[in-house]
């Protein structure tokens, strides 16, 4: 009797503890089981994303690989007219109102020189420098004739400022500059526009062009042109 007492009771014991291992197993088993469905979650997610970024790629543009071009130098315009060519004819009235023409210089050799304005450092320079040796130049057969876009009045002004006793053409309509290709781009303090290209030609006493000075040596250029 005491032997079945106490057979029931280990059973009777026995049983909460297998209850407590059962759900404990369960317990470890659900986590294992958590734990792998989480890892193939994240692995699949991750594939996912891989995938997905790869499609984006093959989709998306390839972004051209930026080249800085060089930098062109800016070349100003410049006259096509060289020793040889006929001279354009020209014509206009300068800062005393006559009537200045290619034909009436005729038997001549005449020093035409574009200049960009009247009154500025250079084309004073310039100006002083032909007045300086304008008696010698007469005295060669020389006839020299000034030329810009300011007018009578401003040329007037600067003529008797300076002296200068010879005719400075107003070519307020850039016909005669147009003529002899000397309007274009420029620069200046490196802003490009178009202005006069200073240019001087020396024309023989049949009218063609003995020597075009594209660098003018404003302070010199009497001696330039005589050289």
């Amino acid at each position: 009797m005491a032997k079945k007492t106490i057979k029931k009771a280990v059973k009777t014991a026995k049983k909460p503890v297998k209850k407590v291992a059962k759900k404990a197993s369960k317990t470890v088993a659900l986590k294992k089981t958590a734990k792998k469905a989480i890892k193939k979650a994240i692995t699949k997610k991750t594939k996912v994303a891989v995938t997905k970024k790869q499609a984006l790629k093959k989709l998306s543009p390839k972004k051209a690989v930026k080249k800085t071009a060089p930098k062109t130098k800016f070349i100003a315009h410049s006259t096509s007219l060289k020793q040889g060519d006929k001279a354009p004819y020209f014509e206009g009235k300068d800062q005393n109102g006559n009537l200045i023409t290619l034909n009436n210089l005729a038997g001549k050799t005449i020093i035409l020189y574009f200049y960009p304005k009247d009154n500025t450092p250079g084309c004073t320079a310039t100006a002083c420098s032909l007045r300086d040796e304008f008696k010698y130049l007469s005295n060669k057969n020389y006839a020299v004739v000034g030329v810009s876009a300011d007018d009578e009045k401003s040329h007037a002004k600067f003529a008797s400022k300076y002296n200068l006793p010879f005719p400075l053409i107003a070519d307020t309509d850039k016909k005669v500059m147009k003529a002899y290709g000397v309007w274009g781009k420029k620069m200046f303090m490196g802003r490009i526009f178009d202005g006069i290209i200073r240019t001087t030609f020396i024309i023989s006493t049949n009218g063609i062009i003995q020597e075009v000075i594209k660098s003018v040596d404003t302070a010199n250029h009497a001696k330039q042109i005589l050289s």
